[in-house]
Protein backbone atom coordinates (compact mmCIF):
# COMPACT_ATOMS: atom_id res chain seq x y z
CA UNK A 1 0.00 0.00 0.00
CA UNK A 2 1.56 3.37 -0.88
CA UNK A 3 1.65 6.14 1.63
CA UNK A 4 -1.17 8.17 2.56
CA UNK A 5 -0.48 11.98 1.38
CA UNK A 6 -3.00 14.76 1.34
CA UNK A 7 -2.41 18.12 -0.67
CA UNK A 8 -4.88 20.87 0.96
CA UNK A 9 -6.57 23.59 -1.64
CA UNK A 10 -8.37 25.85 0.56
CA UNK A 11 -10.84 28.71 -1.06
CA UNK A 12 -12.68 31.08 0.62
CA UNK A 13 -15.65 30.17 -0.77
CA UNK A 14 -17.91 27.40 -2.58
CA UNK A 15 -17.96 28.99 -6.03
CA UNK A 16 -14.55 29.84 -6.11
CA UNK A 17 -13.78 25.88 -4.91
CA UNK A 18 -16.20 25.14 -7.35
CA UNK A 19 -14.84 26.88 -10.23
CA UNK A 20 -11.28 24.88 -9.40
CA UNK A 21 -12.98 21.33 -9.28
CA UNK A 22 -14.31 21.77 -12.72
CA UNK A 23 -10.68 23.09 -14.06
CA UNK A 24 -9.21 20.28 -12.56
CA UNK A 25 -11.45 17.76 -14.13
CA UNK A 26 -11.55 19.60 -17.25
CA UNK A 27 -7.34 19.09 -16.73
CA UNK A 28 -8.08 15.46 -15.90
CA UNK A 29 -10.15 14.83 -19.01
CA UNK A 30 -7.86 17.06 -21.83
CA UNK A 31 -5.03 14.75 -20.40
CA UNK A 32 -6.31 11.13 -20.33
CA UNK A 33 -7.97 11.48 -23.76
CA UNK A 34 -5.09 12.83 -25.14
CA UNK A 35 -2.93 9.87 -23.81
CA UNK A 36 -5.35 6.82 -24.03
CA UNK A 37 -8.32 7.90 -25.93
CA UNK A 38 -10.75 7.73 -23.02
CA UNK A 39 -11.40 9.56 -19.84
CA UNK A 40 -12.48 7.23 -16.66
CA UNK A 41 -14.45 9.54 -13.97
CA UNK A 42 -15.67 8.13 -10.11
CA UNK A 43 -18.38 10.12 -9.56
CA UNK A 44 -18.94 11.34 -5.38
CA UNK A 45 -22.46 11.51 -4.17
CA UNK A 46 -24.38 13.40 -1.71
CA UNK A 47 -25.15 17.33 -1.85
CA UNK A 48 -21.66 18.77 -2.39
CA UNK A 49 -21.12 17.71 -5.77
CA UNK A 50 -24.16 19.03 -7.36
CA UNK A 51 -22.76 22.37 -8.18
CA UNK A 52 -19.73 21.24 -9.90
CA UNK A 53 -21.52 18.53 -11.92
CA UNK A 54 -24.13 21.29 -13.33
CA UNK A 55 -21.30 23.33 -14.04
CA UNK A 56 -19.70 20.56 -16.56
CA UNK A 57 -22.67 20.55 -18.99
CA UNK A 58 -21.22 23.36 -20.43
CA UNK A 59 -17.80 21.74 -20.79
CA UNK A 60 -15.98 21.73 -23.87
CA UNK A 61 -14.70 17.90 -24.64
CA UNK A 62 -15.15 14.92 -26.76
CA UNK A 63 -18.11 13.20 -24.41
CA UNK A 64 -17.96 9.74 -26.72
CA UNK A 65 -14.74 9.38 -25.05
CA UNK A 66 -16.01 9.38 -21.61
CA UNK A 67 -16.67 6.83 -19.15
CA UNK A 68 -18.61 7.55 -16.28
CA UNK A 69 -18.41 5.14 -12.74
CA UNK A 70 -19.85 5.95 -9.12
CA UNK A 71 -18.57 5.37 -5.94
CA UNK A 72 -21.38 4.46 -4.17
CA UNK A 73 -24.94 4.32 -4.59
CA UNK A 74 -28.09 3.92 -1.78
CA UNK A 75 -30.28 0.69 -2.15
CA UNK A 76 -33.92 2.46 -3.56
CA UNK A 77 -35.52 2.19 -6.64
CA UNK A 78 -34.26 3.52 -10.44
CA UNK A 79 -35.10 7.33 -10.36
CA UNK A 80 -35.30 7.85 -6.64
CA UNK A 81 -34.59 11.65 -5.52
CA UNK A 82 -31.63 10.19 -3.03
CA UNK A 83 -29.98 8.47 -5.60
CA UNK A 84 -26.72 9.57 -6.31
CA UNK A 85 -26.75 8.62 -10.24
CA UNK A 86 -30.70 10.27 -10.13
CA UNK A 87 -29.48 13.71 -9.23
CA UNK A 88 -26.29 13.59 -11.63
CA UNK A 89 -28.30 13.00 -14.21
CA UNK A 90 -30.64 15.70 -13.54
CA UNK A 91 -27.75 18.05 -13.19
CA UNK A 92 -25.29 17.04 -15.99
CA UNK A 93 -25.77 13.13 -17.34
CA UNK A 94 -29.18 13.91 -19.10
CA UNK A 95 -27.48 17.07 -21.10
CA UNK A 96 -24.41 15.46 -22.80
CA UNK A 97 -23.84 13.30 -25.35
CA UNK A 98 -22.00 10.71 -23.47
CA UNK A 99 -23.36 7.27 -24.84
CA UNK A 100 -25.52 5.51 -22.54
CA UNK A 101 -23.43 2.45 -22.06
CA UNK A 102 -20.72 4.49 -21.08
CA UNK A 103 -22.38 5.80 -17.89
CA UNK A 104 -21.75 2.71 -15.58
CA UNK A 105 -24.54 3.07 -12.48
CA UNK A 106 -24.64 0.65 -9.73
CA UNK A 107 -27.78 -1.86 -10.04
CA UNK A 108 -28.64 -0.61 -6.05
CA UNK A 109 -31.95 -1.47 -6.64
CA UNK A 110 -30.78 -5.24 -6.64
CA UNK A 111 -30.38 -4.94 -2.79
CA UNK A 112 -27.03 -4.68 -1.31
CA UNK A 113 -25.44 -8.49 -2.53
CA UNK A 114 -27.03 -8.58 -5.46
CA UNK A 115 -26.18 -4.87 -6.69
CA UNK A 116 -21.94 -5.34 -5.19
CA UNK A 117 -21.74 -8.53 -7.66
CA UNK A 118 -23.47 -6.97 -10.39
CA UNK A 119 -21.36 -3.99 -10.58
CA UNK A 120 -18.15 -5.86 -9.92
CA UNK A 121 -18.96 -8.04 -12.70
CA UNK A 122 -19.52 -4.56 -14.99
CA UNK A 123 -15.82 -3.12 -13.74
CA UNK A 124 -13.75 -6.73 -14.85
CA UNK A 125 -11.13 -5.99 -16.83
CA UNK A 126 -11.11 -2.04 -16.18
CA UNK A 127 -8.04 -0.53 -15.31
CA UNK A 128 -6.94 2.38 -13.42
CA UNK A 129 -9.55 5.13 -12.96
CA UNK A 130 -8.25 8.48 -14.28
CA UNK A 131 -10.06 10.75 -11.58
CA UNK A 132 -12.21 9.80 -8.92
CA UNK A 133 -13.83 12.81 -6.66
CA UNK A 134 -15.15 11.31 -3.36
CA UNK A 135 -16.82 13.45 -0.53
CA UNK A 136 -16.58 13.24 3.45
CA UNK A 137 -19.35 13.21 5.91
CA UNK A 138 -19.67 14.45 9.15
CA UNK A 139 -18.67 11.23 11.06
CA UNK A 140 -16.19 11.04 8.83
CA UNK A 141 -17.30 8.35 5.90
CA UNK A 142 -16.19 8.47 2.10
CA UNK A 143 -18.27 6.77 -0.50
CA UNK A 144 -20.38 4.35 1.68
CA UNK A 145 -17.14 3.52 3.65
CA UNK A 146 -18.18 4.18 6.50
CA UNK A 147 -15.84 4.12 10.12
CA UNK A 148 -16.34 0.74 11.74
CA UNK A 149 -17.91 -1.40 8.98
CA UNK A 150 -15.62 -3.34 5.96
CA UNK A 151 -13.14 -1.27 4.28
CA UNK A 152 -12.19 -3.54 1.35
CA UNK A 153 -8.96 -2.19 1.56
CA UNK A 154 -6.45 -5.16 1.72
CA UNK A 155 -5.25 -6.00 -1.58
CA UNK A 156 -6.77 -8.68 -2.31
CA UNK A 157 -10.04 -7.33 -1.11
CA UNK A 158 -13.22 -7.36 -3.57
CA UNK A 159 -13.88 -4.41 -5.83
CA UNK A 160 -17.28 -3.95 -4.65
CA UNK A 161 -18.98 -4.24 -1.15
CA UNK A 162 -22.56 -4.88 -0.16
CA UNK A 163 -23.14 -2.48 2.51
CA UNK A 164 -25.94 -3.73 5.73
CA UNK A 165 -25.38 -1.23 8.40
CA UNK A 166 -24.60 2.04 7.46
CA UNK A 167 -24.58 4.82 9.96
CA UNK A 168 -26.60 7.04 8.19
CA UNK A 169 -29.93 6.00 6.31
CA UNK A 170 -30.54 4.24 4.28
CA UNK A 171 -28.83 1.38 5.95
CA UNK A 172 -28.18 -0.64 2.90
CA UNK A 173 -25.89 0.87 0.16
CA UNK A 174 -23.62 -0.62 -2.77
CA UNK A 175 -20.02 0.74 -2.83
CA UNK A 176 -16.72 0.74 -4.02
CA UNK A 177 -14.09 -0.62 -1.92
CA UNK A 178 -10.73 1.06 -0.54
CA UNK A 179 -8.74 -0.99 -3.01
CA UNK A 180 -10.91 -0.53 -5.88
CA UNK A 181 -11.19 3.38 -5.21
CA UNK A 182 -6.98 3.52 -4.55
CA UNK A 183 -6.89 2.42 -8.05
CA UNK A 184 -7.20 5.93 -9.38
CA UNK A 185 -4.36 8.27 -11.10
CA UNK A 186 -5.69 11.07 -9.19
CA UNK A 187 -8.57 11.09 -6.57
CA UNK A 188 -10.30 14.76 -5.13
CA UNK A 189 -11.52 14.32 -1.85
CA UNK A 190 -14.23 17.47 -1.83
CA UNK A 191 -15.45 19.09 1.45
CA UNK A 192 -17.82 21.91 2.16
CA UNK A 193 -19.58 23.39 4.94
CA UNK A 194 -19.04 24.54 8.76
CA UNK A 195 -20.81 21.03 9.60
CA UNK A 196 -17.76 18.94 8.19
CA UNK A 197 -15.12 21.06 10.11
CA UNK A 198 -14.83 18.94 12.42
CA UNK A 199 -14.59 15.44 10.04
CA UNK A 200 -11.71 18.29 8.03
CA UNK A 201 -9.80 18.69 11.66
CA UNK A 202 -9.81 14.65 12.62
CA UNK A 203 -8.27 14.71 8.97
CA UNK A 204 -5.43 16.79 9.74
CA UNK A 205 -4.98 15.55 13.03
CA UNK A 206 -4.52 12.02 11.90
CA UNK A 207 -7.83 10.20 12.78
CA UNK A 208 -8.37 7.07 11.55
CA UNK A 209 -11.22 7.82 8.76
CA UNK A 210 -11.87 5.30 5.86
CA UNK A 211 -10.40 7.77 3.49
CA UNK A 212 -6.56 6.82 4.80
CA UNK A 213 -7.49 3.56 3.11
CA UNK A 214 -7.47 5.28 -0.16
CA UNK A 215 -4.07 5.32 -1.13
CA UNK A 216 -3.44 6.85 -4.94
CA UNK A 217 0.44 6.38 -6.29
CA UNK A 218 0.03 10.19 -6.54
CA UNK A 219 -2.37 11.05 -3.23
CA UNK A 220 -5.01 12.78 -2.79
CA UNK A 221 -6.19 15.93 -3.45
CA UNK A 222 -8.40 17.85 -0.82
CA UNK A 223 -10.62 20.61 -1.94
CA UNK A 224 -11.91 22.65 0.88
CA UNK A 225 -13.78 25.99 1.53
CA UNK A 226 -13.55 28.02 4.48
CA UNK A 227 -16.45 27.30 6.43
CA UNK A 228 -15.02 23.54 6.87
CA UNK A 229 -11.17 24.29 6.98
CA UNK A 230 -9.56 24.36 10.26
CA UNK A 231 -8.03 27.71 11.26
CA UNK A 232 -4.65 26.34 10.85
CA UNK A 233 -5.39 25.90 6.64
CA UNK A 234 -6.73 29.79 6.71
CA UNK A 235 -3.58 31.77 5.57
CA UNK A 236 -4.03 35.64 6.40
CA UNK A 237 -3.19 36.82 3.36
CA UNK A 238 -5.21 34.80 1.19
CA UNK A 239 -2.97 33.05 -0.46
CA UNK A 240 -4.20 29.90 -2.49
CA UNK A 241 -1.05 27.96 -2.80
CA UNK A 242 -1.71 24.16 -1.45
CA UNK A 243 -0.74 23.25 1.81
CA UNK A 244 0.99 19.61 1.31
CA UNK A 245 0.85 17.07 4.15
CA UNK A 246 2.39 14.07 4.13
CA UNK A 247 1.31 10.80 6.56
CA UNK A 248 2.15 7.47 7.09
CA UNK A 249 -1.05 5.27 5.96
CA UNK A 250 -2.44 2.92 8.00
CA UNK A 251 -1.53 -1.09 6.97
Amino acid sequence: MSEFRLRWHVYPNVDELVEAVVNAITAEAARAIAAAGSFLIVLAGGSTPRSIYAQLVDLDTPWSQWRVYFSDERCLPVGHPQRNDTMAREVWLDYVPIPAGQIHTIPAELGPNAGATTYARELEGVGAFNLTLLGLGEDGHTASLFPGNPLGDQPDAPDVLAVHAASKPPASRVTLSAARLRRSYSVHLIVVGKEKRDAVTRLRHGADLPIRSVTPTNGVDVFVDDSAAPAALITPDRERAPLVCQEQSRK
